[in-house]
């Protein structure tokens, strides 16, 4: 058996030493996100006008999921006031400007406005940090309104806990994080060969996983969790729908009716795979099918070089031992 060839301890050294983004370089750029959040919160100090409440870094950087192509992190920055505009356009508009006389010294293109977002670039480490704002009333829990990246409209999040949920499912499993990087390592991949067609968002990657984690998956074999996995893809084609009771009951998710459905943990309302076509659901199950296939075959392969080549089918030939 090809378990002789490949274990689960060298997915673990292939994660260290090709996926996951190096401790030192995390801890690079959440120093750059803290210069960034000092910069702005001192600049809010004397320009009580920009009334900015709270900067939270967000994203795989903060939830641990990043990966070692990472070239950007996530900021969001909570705004209020009656001077905040709630046309999006405008939004981002306004958040330029303010980032511009907080760094003044910056040239042009460090600071530029995205149709739903504001990319800061830091020229000593090429890191782009996206500012994306959230227009805030005031709520003691943090929600607010988000401007979604996927089609600009405004969507009642809460990012404290978005990312506590995340930390819950990694405290009942250790190696969630690590089974995420993993998988997306995988999806992008997958994206590269199969093009516009395939869209995988890592949210829905950790929401999966969550999913399974409530389920009592053990995710201590990676050989294991990733087959599981792609065959949960594939045994419920995505039309399972996927939600939480942390924050809501689940009495309060409305019937949705679209191809795939995984409820936001934080807002029943909001389903985060509503612009999922069944050509894009397709293109997952085709991309699964074939991942799951080349775990299988490498479980029966009898030679190492055969076991090597069938886990390149899922992660490409950066999978060389």
């Amino acid at each position: 058996m090809s378990l002789d060839h490949i274990k689960h301890r060298d997915l673990v050294q292939f994660a260290e030493e090709r996926v996951n983004l190096p401790q030192d370089k995390a801890n690079e750029y959440r120093a750059q996100a803290r210069r960034l959040r000092d910069k702005l919160e001192g600049y809010v100090g004397e320009h009580p006008d920009f009334t900015l409440r709270k900067m939270i870094l967000s994203g795989s950087l903060a939830k641990g999921t990043a990966l070692r192509s990472l070239n950007d992190i996530d900021i969001a920055c909570y705004i209020s006031g009656a001077d905040a505009p709630s046309d999006v356009s405008k939004l981002m508009d306004y958040l330029k400007a303010r980032l511009e006389n907080a760094f003044p010294n910056f040239k042009p293109d460090q600071i530029a406005r995205n149709t739903y977002s504001v990319t800061v670039t830091f020229r000593s480490t090429e890191l782009d940090v996206d500012v994306v704002p959230i227009l805030y009333d005031g709520d003691e829990d943090w929600f607010g309104n988000l401007v979604s990246q996927d089609d600009g409209s405004f969507l009642l999040t809460n990012i404290p806990r978005h990312l506590e949920f995340i930390k819950n499912r990694k405290n009942k499993a250790e190696d969630f994080t690590q089974v995420v990087r993993l998988t997306k390592a995988w999806a992008q991949r997958a994206k590269e060969i199969k093009g516009s067609e395939f869209r995988f968002k890592s949210f829905m990657i950790e929401m999966i996983y969550s999913k399974l984690c409530d389920d009592g998956l053990a995710f201590s074999d990676y050989p294991e969790v990733l087959q599981h996995f792609f065959d949960y893809i594939l045994t419920t084609g995505l039309r399972e729908q996927i939600s939480f009771s942390d924050y809501y009951s689940k009495k309060e998710i409305p019937n949705f009716t679209d191809e795939v459905k995984i409820v936001d943990p934080v807002n029943a309302k909001n389903n985060v795979a509503k612009l999922y076509t069944t050509s894009n659901v397709r293109a997952i199950l085709d991309a699964a099918e074939e991942a799951s296939d080349a775990i299988e075959y490498a479980r029966r392969a009898t030679t190492k070089q055969e076991t090597v080549r069938a886990w390149q089918k899922v992660f490409g030939t950066q999978f060389q031992f």
